[in-house]
């Protein structure tokens, strides 16, 4: 997601994230919020339009939903520490991002469907050529290998559900992780780093073979 993107790279940008709100803020806002000067928070925030990951109007500069993660993204691939970078961010942070990156693959997306008998949630769906992908976001700082077989566990349950009270259904469970090094399997569930979901999508219908798929027979 960060290819081509130039950004001046300044420590002081973790604590930047907490005023990366959606809808309009100041220079005066985003400097209350996150505790920096005025100056520190203007320069950053110039730096981040400057990169295209908002759009400033008059004195306000306005980020969309998904623009947080995608600059932690961008501070975690550069080497900032990620106990502090995700601190500073929020689970919604995750469909945010995770919607947008499908959304711009051409996948039909829905965000925190509610399942019913039993009442169940699933963060974010992606649908194209009639395969589902099922997402469970998880914003843990560190990983068990305990937690996560949970997780998946109870991902594959959503999916059945789903796929149970979806005719033709045919849906894949996926986990997408704040950090990890590279993509694992669980049960044949992908463990999907964020920073590499964008190419995991990319390749998704090469690799499906490989994957956890639950049809509605």
């Amino acid at each position: 997601m960060s290819q081509n993107i130039q950004l001046k790279i300044n420590p002081k940008m973790i604590v930047g994230l907490r005023g990366i709100i959606p809808g309009g803020v100041s220079v005066k806002d985003f400097s209350a919020v996150t505790k920096l000067n005025v100056i520190d928070s203007e320069m950053i925030l110039d730096e981040f339009i400057k990169n295209n990951l908002g759009t400033k109007q008059d004195n306000f500069y306005y980020f969309e939903s998904g623009a947080k993660l995608k600059i932690a993204v961008i501070l975690l691939e550069k080497g900032l520490p990620i106990d502090e970078i995700s601190i500073a961010l929020d689970w919604k942070d995750f469909e945010g991002l995770t919607g947008e990156i499908l959304s711009s693959k051409n996948f039909a997306v829905i965000k925190n469907m509610i399942l019913t008998k039993p009442r169940m949630e699933i963060d974010v769906i992606g649908i194209r050529l009639g395969i589902a992908i099922l997402i469970d976001c998880k914003h843990w700082k560190r990983y068990s290998s305990s937690s996560l077989t949970t997780a998946v566990k109870k991902q594959i349950e959503r999916t059945k559900h789903y796929v149970k009270k979806t005719q033709g259904a045919m849906a894949i469970p996926v986990i997408v992780t704040l950090y990890r090094d590279k993509v694992d399997f669980i049960e044949n569930v992908p463990i999907v780093p964020i920073f590499q979901f964008s190419s995991f999508v990319d390749e998704f219908y090469g690799n499906i073979d490989q994957m956890q798929t639950i049809k509605n027979n």
